[in-house]
């Protein structure tokens, strides 16, 4: 790979940034284990390896951008959330965060149950053969053909988004000969301390029926008079991208309070409560998430502790990891095509992907990592800003990190902590093609979302 000389940028944290570094780390060869897979590592000659392969070897056989996902490590993690809450409870994976056929098929196997919110998410789970009884069906505006579908194949639980859906679902479910499980979602003005964007369970937003006013109240009334449905829980969502436990005691307390007044006007004690998700994962080494057994404790002691105040017997607990699960397990691999230093300021480097295959930065003013992963390097560091190929000037990846001062055009970069969020929001802008999505386990390699081509594009316009 060519290491063509480029004009010094700046190579010290002598300037004020907005990113997340104030000083460069004492090893930009070192790759915290916090942020990445749990196979990751760097062979003799300096590459970063994933599930003992090399990225040279990934980069030559599948190209860059790519999404590179260690599947033991998703396996491992699916397992340590199953084991965390054991048969007492329920763990639905969040389809959103990243969803294949290949991932459903290692959620059956891992004993997972498959949380869905479209129609595409719901033909992708079934489509892998994941029993219909073990999917949930979210959403705030499920088409008509979309209940029908989930419906007609039985899905475990429809999660009612609001009053026109209590109807829709009972008419649906009568029509055809069936009783549909469901749960009501609720907001219950807990706000999570996470970005503006991605906190749902404060009252002004789209989702959930609000508890203030009654109106949570007045929806549970409704369902329980409806033919068609089974009322079987709540669901309540507080954010995303959480590690205070707080705002889930708050959100638990108003649930179970929701649950007490059911019992005490309709003589009827719901069995399941749904805590949702949100969990946050570690993007920079900063970040310091939870493991999942401390989760589980957590959860349910602050379940059980709320239902024993109010004389309840303790419902069914639910949780949805999405993220949690599949984040740490990919990085996303770029080659670097430019090197620009700016005097003073920052290098820029730009890489062949951006905010087609991650819009999270762009979107949610989003904090990440990256190292160099095709060598190592004793260079200096330098102050850069890892940004993309689009014509846009927030296209940014990595708003501010260090890298080695002797990076070049050809050497690969990896940016870890993407499983999630990133090719399940990826698009086509400036008609940029979908990077694929590599598995790889125990040496082996293959892909389980193939690179888009110009051929998907062109299929797609019928002009």
């Amino acid at each position: 790979m060519s290491r063509s000389a480029h004009p010094a940028g700046p190579r010290h944290a002598d300037v004020l940034t907005e990113g997340h570094y104030s000083a460069p780390p004492a090893d930009l060869n070192a790759l915290d284990p916090k942020v990445w897979a749990h196979t990751v590592g760097r062979d003799a000659d300096g590459a970063v390896t994933v599930g003992g392969i090399a990225v040279t070897q990934l980069a030559e056989e599948y190209g860059t951008p790519a999404y590179i996902l260690d599947e033991a490590d998703f396996r491992e993690r699916a397992r340590a959330w199953r084991t965390a809450f054991g048969t007492e409870a329920d763990v639905f994976y969040a389809g959103k965060a990243f969803l294949s056929r290949a991932v459903v098929r290692w959620l059956d196997e891992e004993g997972l149950n498959l949380d869905v919110c479209s129609g595409g998410e719901l033909a992708t789970a079934l489509s892998a053969g994941m029993p219909a009884e073990r999917i949930a069906f979210h959403g705030n505006n499920k088409s008509p053909e979309e209940i029908e579908r989930a419906v007609a194949a039985g899905v475990g639980r429809i999660v009612l988004d609001s009053f026109q859906e209590i109807v829709r679902v009972a008419h649906t479910a009568e029509s055809l000969g069936k009783r549909q499980r469901v749960q009501i979602r609720i907001t219950v003005g807990v706000e999570a301390h996470t970005h503006e964007f991605i906190a749902t369970a404060h009252e002004d937003q789209k989702f959930g029926i609000p508890l203030a006013g009654g109106q949570a109240a007045e929806a549970v009334r409704r369902a329980l008079q409806l033919d068609g449905i089974e009322l079987i829980g709540i669901h309540s969502h507080i954010g995303s991208q959480i590690f205070d436990m707080s705002g889930f005691e708050v959100a638990a307390h108003r649930v179970v309070g929701l649950l007490k007044d059911i019992r005490d006007e309709h003589g009827v004690e719901l069995p399941e409560i749904d805590l949702g998700g949100g969990l946050g994962i570690a993007y920079t080494s900063d970040d310091d998430p939870r493991e999942p057994h401390e989760i589980a404790k957590a959860l349910t002691e602050i379940v059980t502790r709320e239902c024993e105040g109010a004389r309840l017997r303790t419902p069914r607990i639910s949780v949805e990891p999405g993220r949690a699960i599949v984040g740490p397990t990919a990085f996303t691999l770029y080659e670097v095509g430019t090197v620009k230093p700016l005097d003073g300021l920052r290098t820029y480097v730009s890489v062949d992907g951006g905010m087609s295959d991650n819009i999270r930065t762009a979107l949610y003013d989003a904090e990440y990592s990256v190292a160099l992963a095709s060598r190592t390097s004793d260079a200096e560091p330098m102050l850069a800003r890892v940004v993309g190929k689009h014509c846009e000037s927030g296209d940014i990846v990595v708003k501010d990190a260090f890298l080695p001062g002797d990076l070049a055009p050809g050497d690969l970069i990896a940016v870890p902590a993407t499983g999630a969020y990133c090719r399940s929001m990826a698009s086509n802008y400036n008609h940029v093609l979908r990077p694929p999505v590599v598995a790889v386990r125990d040496g082996e390699a293959r892909v389980i979302v193939r690179r888009e081509t110009e051929e998907d594009l062109l299929r797609l316009d019928v002009g």
